[in-house]
């Protein structure tokens, strides 16, 4: 009668994840519909124009890259977040970025507690937090490469909801809260539902940077 794993607290922890990718993705998929984007370094029109290998070139995100989108920002009287601007980065991206000589380490410009969540350099007056949730549009660059988005965002670029008392909310039922439903006390449940919303308030304070990957 007694439980050597806490199920409870396992799944919360699961649940936890589960709900803060969800509620990340929510605000990924309305920020990548942005209406500014460019691609890659060497510039092609469109997404699926995006190669990546040695021997047919490269769109890899580059130095050179998150300049034009900086560029951009400062044109459109972008406001910085805490003094620069804020890139959203997948792995497989950051992995091409940060051999750059001109990256810097956190440690290298930012006070510990000053630092984002995830954050994990910065280059031409952009900060990066690296997310494998970053948007991945699948086989759809050249020869059906995977084509990433890198966001580039400035102050007041979107906003989310903040619903006060509904927000997030994680639900625990114990055993024999069902009633008759649950006769022998057997069943618990634990969920979570959430409130989310997020739109694009300045569309000229956000750029969008497609490319390919070596990964």
């Amino acid at each position: 009668l007694s439980a050597v794993d806490n199920n409870l607290c396992m799944a919360t922890k699961l649940l936890g994840a589960q709900a803060g990718r969800t509620l990340d993705t929510i605000s990924r998929e309305v920020l990548a519909g942005g209406t500014n984007v460019q691609y890659g370094e060497n510039a092609v029109s469109a997404r699926y124009l995006l190669t990546g290998g040695k021997e047919s070139g490269n769109h890899y995100l580059t130095v050179d890259c998150i300049r034009r989108a900086v560029r951009f920002l400062k044109s459109q009287n972008a406001e910085k977040i805490n003094g620069d601007f804020v890139a959203i980065i997948h792995p497989d991206v950051s992995y091409d970025l940060t051999s750059d000589p001109e990256w810097k380490y956190p440690h290298q410009y930012a006070d510990p507690k000053d630092i984002y969540e995830g954050e994990i350099g910065k280059i031409a007056g952009v900060r990066f937090v690296e997310t494998t949730e970053a948007k991945i549009f699948a086989g759809a660059g050249s020869g059906s490469k995977d084509v990433y988005a890198t966001l580039v965002l400035g102050a007041d670029a979107y906003g989310v909801t903040e619903v006060e008392g509904g927000g997030l909310q994680h639900i625990v039922k114990q055993l024999g809260s069902a009633g008759t439903s649950d006769p022998l006390n057997q069943r618990a449940t634990a969920g979570w539902k959430a409130t989310k919303a997020a739109v694009r308030l300045v569309e000229p304070y956000m750029v969008r940077i497609e490319t390919t990957a070596s990964a």
